[in-house]
């Protein structure tokens, strides 16, 4: 399969270009210039198997939000036009990720619904040179963008980083699942009884 997508987005507080490959090997090559963010989006790829690239600019003089928030949308654009019309994916995706003392848990549906439930206890401010009430924004950026229904529980934990990257791994792992072929649908038909994602 070649389930390839590219999107774009420039203003003039960013300029980002992401392009995905769901049947991929997991390749990555983030630049963000926000450093643990690159990792987490680096950690989601390949725990996903998606080949991935993200090249963003942005007003990091300002702060990291418009960044961070952008590529939560084009990603999310990218990846939605990767899956086209969705024939025979699983649809369905869940996982609980442990790390160390934290434990999370993903579930997720690509069900053309956007929708974030995001369950945090109390974070540091800051995760290496990452404002950590980005988080929210990204994966609610990207759960629009995408269509994706997304639920993200940190069961418990206690190490900000922990819990940050449980849930990026998390992640990737309920979208494999998803994005998945299915024999239940022949690799053909909508998994949905209306006959359509949308």
């Amino acid at each position: 399969m070649n389930r390839f997508g590219l999107a774009e987005r420039e203003s003039t507080e960013t300029r980002i270009a992401v392009r995905i490959q769901l049947d991929g090997k997991g390749k990555v090559d983030c630049s963000s210039k926000i450093g643990f963010f690159d990792h987490m989006l680096t950690l989601l790829a390949a725990h996903a198997g998606f080949d991935l690239e993200v090249d963003a600019k942005g007003d990091l003089e300002v702060d990291g939000h418009h960044t961070v928030e952008d590529i939560g949308i084009v990603l999310g654009k990218a990846f939605s036009q990767a899956l086209g019309d969705k024939k025979g994916i699983h649809r369905y995706g869940t996982c609980f990720v442990p790390m160390d003392e934290a434990l999370v848990m993903v579930s997720l549906d690509i069900s053309g619904r956007p929708y974030l439930h995001m369950d945090f206890p109390p974070l540091a401010p800051m995760a290496g040179d990452f404002d950590t009430q980005l988080l929210e924004e990204f994966f609610r950026a990207f759960s629009i963008h995408s269509g994706i229904t997304l639920h993200i529980r940190v069961l418990y934990g206690r190490n900000t980083p922990h819990m940050i990257e449980a849930a990026f791994k998390a992640l990737g792992r309920s979208l494999q699942q998803a994005v998945s072929i299915s024999s239940q649908w022949d690799g053909e038909g909508i998994p949905s009884t209306k006959g359509l994602i949308d």
